[in-house]
């Protein structure tokens, strides 16, 4: 479907989960426990579990906020609404946008994990059940659109059977995860090692994907952070930063010199600065602190990991003077609030990106990310 001359893979599209999917899906035994999608306006993203709502709500809540939202939704996405952003309508918003691949990522999919000290193995059902559910949904146009798995990072044991189960049986290509930390761990915590081992063994990526408020640690601070507009202006880029540092300082990338991680939903112009800022301090006090660290920051992200540049990221245009050329990829985040659909290949086209960062940012570094060996 080249458009432009220009292949498109979607490293970041986003599905719609009905709201009775974890009451359909979920293990039989947890099923009193299943969360529970919010339907009280349209597209609702809410979800219900264990007696919080997630994302957290605002209060008070904005009520011209609220009237842009569902007047900007209904103008974006009536037509895939009116399937319930069923597999079908995923297909015809590809279409519409030139996308010939996409990589599916949750929307409630990226809260229902977000609390600090949920039962462990009610966040494997969950996984599970959503993971099953993805699978079935994909198979409308399973070579168009592909899985990346969801694995409980309450759960590391879990995480990687889950992670092992959906790849090998399933033919997923990935897993995601928040950035935020769980439990009070770091992910450079050797608890999380062998889900590092086993994707690197499956030769999978993680992906770190950042959404709104949780009941975790997250970088912007709710409390002092006056509007969504704000919130999502830091939180998003931050969150990503600490995941990026914490894996690269904490030694992950060293361990684990096959492990390839995106950096999801956070732009990406903010690369540079902090490999360079990450490298300013290896030369001082990091030779001290990180002293099993064998390539600077900017290495270490060279050889392993991605960032995703969203469609008018016009200060993106300094990525490969920093070489990084090879370490970004594209995403839609379709079907978000705050998105061009259905015009951002259309926009990303318009970009001073030269034919060859183009290229790579649609097509050859997204393969190269999820393995598809093309």
């Amino acid at each position: 479907m080249a458009k432009q001359g220009f292949k498109a893979m979607d490293s970041d599209m986003h599905v719609f989960e009905p709201h009775d999917l974890w009451q359909r899906y979920i293990d039989p035994e947890f099923q009193d426990r299943a969360p529970k999608g919010l339907q009280r306006d349209f597209r609702d993203l809410g979800v219900e579990l264990d007696g919080k709502i997630l994302p957290i709500p605002r209060r008070p809540e904005d009520p011209n906020l609220r009237d842009y939202r569902l007047k900007t939704l209904k103008e974006k996405y009536s037509d895939v609404a009116a399937r319930d952003f069923d597999g079908v309508s995923q297909v015809m918003a590809m279409d519409k946008e030139g996308l010939d691949v996409a990589f599916l990522f949750p929307t409630r999919g990226l809260f229902v994990l977000g609390i600090d000290g949920l039962d462990p193995e009610l966040a494997a059902a969950i996984s599970r059940a959503y993971n099953d559910w993805l699978y079935d949904f994909a198979q409308t146009a399973p070579d168009r659109m592909i899985c990346v798995a969801m694995v409980p990072p309450q759960n590391v044991e879990a995480a990687v059977a889950e992670t092992r189960r959906t790849v090998n049986e399933k033919g997923f290509r990935g897993i995601f995860m928040r950035p935020n930390q769980t439990n009070g761990l770091c992910w450079s915590d050797p608890y999380y090692d062998p889900l590092w081992e086993v994707c690197q063994d499956l030769n999978v990526p993680v992906g770190f994907h950042e959404a709104g408020r949780v009941y975790q640690p997250q970088p912007a601070i709710s409390q002092f952070i006056p509007s969504f507009s704000m919130f999502n202006t830091l939180s998003f880029p931050l969150a990503n930063m600490f995941a990026c540092a914490d894996m690269i300082y904490g030694g992950v990338m060293e361990r684990f010199p096959k492990l390839r991680v995106a950096f999801l939903e956070g732009n990406c112009s903010w690369l540079p600065w902090l490999l360079y800022r990450m490298g300013d301090y290896m030369e001082s006090v990091g030779k001290a602190e990180y002293p099993d660290l064998k390539l600077e920051p900017l290495e270490y992200f060279q050889r392993q990991c991605f960032g995703a540049v969203e469609c008018d990221e016009v200060t993106a245009k300094h990525i490969p003077e920093f070489g990084l050329e090879d370490n970004v990829v594209f995403s839609t985040d379709y079907p978000h609030l705050d998105v061009k659909y259905p015009h951002s290949l259309d926009t990303f086209l318009e970009m001073p990106f030269s034919d060859e960062s183009k290229r790579k940012y649609l097509w050859d570094n997204c393969a190269r990310l999820y393995n598809m060996g093309q």
